[in-house]
């Protein structure tokens, strides 16, 4: 078989070719704002593309005959084109010959996320093939992170992540999260094809971005991925054909002598409810639950504690372990919500207006218990208020000067473009001079909420009923791009709570509507 070589980019998203997973993933780009792009592609990101692998070329005597690729393309094609060319036929090739050991991990993973995404596929009425495109994007590795900040099963940069829905801060990034992230990718593919009604140019702007394909369709005055081939950026011209290769492979891949060995699933969990600081490594040693475990359960955590800010997070643990968990749930709770302060003073994060992590109603206020004999004395008898850091969100306004547009607004309060809209009801990016604009910003407030108690345990004193008829209820009332979540948030409530004090049964208020904050 004659054989020549030539460099080929490998598309961008390709995790499995490379041997660090972190320089393999490479996520759709952020392009310069066009009046006919998608809002999440307004703001312009770098992006860094990675030195890729050589590819051979098909010579004219091909290992696997080209009628046979036809053949059994056409017979997978659903509701996406699998088009035979060169490119598609060079890729089965690699995949089978030099990237085998990435074929069968890619089976073997399969049953580990493909019932999660045919079935969010089948709820947003995507075609389910499209399970396959994860696998190029990131080699099925949940908390890959790319070059460029791309991160995840589907590869979300983070400002594209947000724009969908999907939470991240220093201790959780919701791009990790299968279940969040792909219902985010199904709503993101949803909208590139209503964009371009095409799927192969849908899963082209994928990866490279709608403005730049709407400028390749510019400059080659084609209508389809085929006839813009040779216009569009050298990593995404390989980018279908990848994607059908990956299709070829996963379904004829026995075929070809590769089967997978070490089969994945889920592994049965159960759920428990955080509220507050937790340390995940000391909560798994004393569950007895192995921390890997935990993490793979739970990819969206990126740390081995959750702040004390906590509030609802959902946490999976193995269904092994939750029996014991429930029957010792106090002694291990104890143990891991508790954290040192610099002054070697213990912090026991408890929040006595909420429920605590399985779901009981916690009777203890904060406490701060002495970890040395020498300090009891001291603290004995003594009531000491502390502060915390809790974060509230602040509203102010903005008023449009000449030469501003949404964007260097949004910049200029580090916010999203979308945020934006979204606070003023704007559909279009049309704001005028003079117009005032609604911003809400996150800020941290220092609260006396902690107290310093001795080291004995003493029984907390049962609080004093008082008179309703002497007892002020405090109100707030609802302004113009108010949310639950942002009412919550500035007084320091649980959303179910607000829900029960005023009697709201699904998330919707209206502005002019008074709730009871306090009574």
């Amino acid at each position: 078989m004659r054989i020549s070589k030539k460099v080929l980019w490998l598309g961008a998203m390709c995790v499995g070719f490379w041997n660090s997973p972190a320089e393999a993933v490479i996520p759709q780009e952020k392009l310069a704002a066009e009046p006919d792009t998608l809002e999440t592609i307004a703001q312009a990101e770098e992006s860094l593309l990675p030195y890729l692998p050589e590819v051979e070329e098909i010579g004219a005597t091909p290992a696997i005959p080209q009628e046979l690729l036809r053949a059994r393309f056409a017979k997978l094609e659903r509701s996406i084109p699998l088009t035979y060319h060169k490119s598609s036929h060079e890729f089965v090739e690699y995949f089978i010959y030099k990237k085998a050991k990435f074929t069968k991990t890619m089976m073997e993973k399969m049953p580990l996320y493909f019932p999660l995404f045919e079935k969010t596929l089948q709820k947003h009425g995507l075609p389910v093939e499209l399970k396959y495109l994860s696998m190029i994007e990131s080699g099925l590795n949940p908390t890959v992170i790319s070059h460029a900040r791309a991160g995840g099963l589907w590869q979300f940069m983070p400002a594209t992540g947000r724009e969908f829905g999907l939470y991240q801060d220093k201790y959780i990034d919701e791009r990790f999260e299968p279940v969040k992230a792909t219902e985010a990718a199904c709503l993101y593919l949803k909208q590139l094809y209503r964009i371009f009604g095409d799927w192969e140019l849908a899963l082209a702007s994928y990866n490279t971005g709608p403005g730049n394909v709407k400028r390749a369709m510019r400059r080659s005055h084609g209508t389809t991925f085929w006839t813009i081939y040779n216009v569009l950026p050298r990593e995404t011209r390989s980018y279908v054909p990848q994607y059908v290769a990956m299709n070829y492979m996963m379904n004829y891949g026995n075929d070809h002598g590769i089967f997978p060995e070490n089969t994945e699933f889920q592994i049965p969990n159960d759920t428990i409810h955080i509220n507050g600081y937790i340390d995940l490594f000391t909560f798994c040693k004393q569950s007895n639950i192995d921390f890997e475990e935990l993490k793979q359960l739970n990819p969206q955590i990126t740390k081995t504690s959750l702040p004390d800010i906590t509030r609802d997070f959902v946490l999976k643990v193995p269904s092994m372990q939750f029996t014991y968990l429930v029957s010792n749930r106090n002694s291990i709770m104890d143990s891991c919500t508790r954290r040192y302060l610099p002054t070697g003073v213990m912090v026991a994060r408890v929040d006595s207006t909420t429920t605590d992590s399985l779901g009981n109603v916690s009777a203890f206020p904060y406490a701060l218990v002495s970890t040395g004999q020498e300090q009891s004395d001291e603290l004995e008898d003594q009531d000491t208020e502390e502060t915390i850091e809790r974060s509230r969100t602040k509203r102010s306004s903005h008023t449009v000067r000449s030469g501003e547009n949404l964007i260097s607004i949004a910049k200029r309060y580090r916010v999203t473009v979308s945020e934006l809209k979204r606070w003023n009801h704007i559909r279009r990016s049309n704001i005028r001079k003079g117009q005032r604009l609604v911003i809400y910003k996150e800020v941290k407030v220092k609260q006396p909420t902690v107290r310093i108690a001795s080291t004995s345990y003493q029984e907390p004193e049962k609080p004093v009923k008082r008179n309703d008829r002497h007892t002020k209820k405090r109100y707030h009332t609802v302004q113009k791009g108010d949310t639950l979540w942002i009412i919550s948030q500035r007084y320091g409530l649980e959303i179910d709570q607000l829900k029960k004090r005023n009697k709201i049964r699904g998330n919707a208020i209206k502005p002019g509507q008074k709730l009871i904050i306090s009574t």
